[in-house]
């Protein structure tokens, strides 16, 4: 769903210098598949974390540097949020409630907040 919604990101997924001449190439590559594990492992620290997120602060602000060094842009976080909320409501139907949506939806917008705070130190551009 993330290079449906925005094929612009997939020469962001670069590994070891490869380029990826189709998503499929790059949904299959271990290397991706590895990021999506990472991300998920992020968000399962923020489900852990959910009544304390300010611990994962600064974890968080650095994670957001690093993605900017990489050449991710912000408005990137929005396309990958919604492709979260596609994949858990194809994963849990008819128990993704709007009230389920609504708390994961707070929940990534707090954990893209404070990635967000790694670019508010250098801004896009710098």
């Amino acid at each position: 769903r993330l290079f449906d919604l925005d094929p612009d990101l997939l020469p962001l997924f670069q590994y070891n210098c490869k380029q990826f001449a189709s998503p499929q190439e790059c949904l299959s590559a271990p290397e991706f598949l590895d990021h999506i594990r990472k991300v998920m492992l992020v968000i399962d620290a923020a489900v852990s974390h959910l009544e304390n997120l300010s611990c994962l602060e600064e974890y968080l602000c650095n994670l957001g540097k690093k993605h900017q060094a990489v050449g991710v842009k912000t408005e990137s976080f929005s396309t990958v949020g919604e492709s979260l909320l596609y994949m858990l409501e194809k994963c849990l139907g008819t128990a993704f409630s709007p009230e389920v949506q609504e708390a994961w939806s707070k929940l990534y917008s707090a954990v893209v907040k404070a990635m967000q705070r790694g670019w508010d130190t250098h801004p896009e551009g710098d």
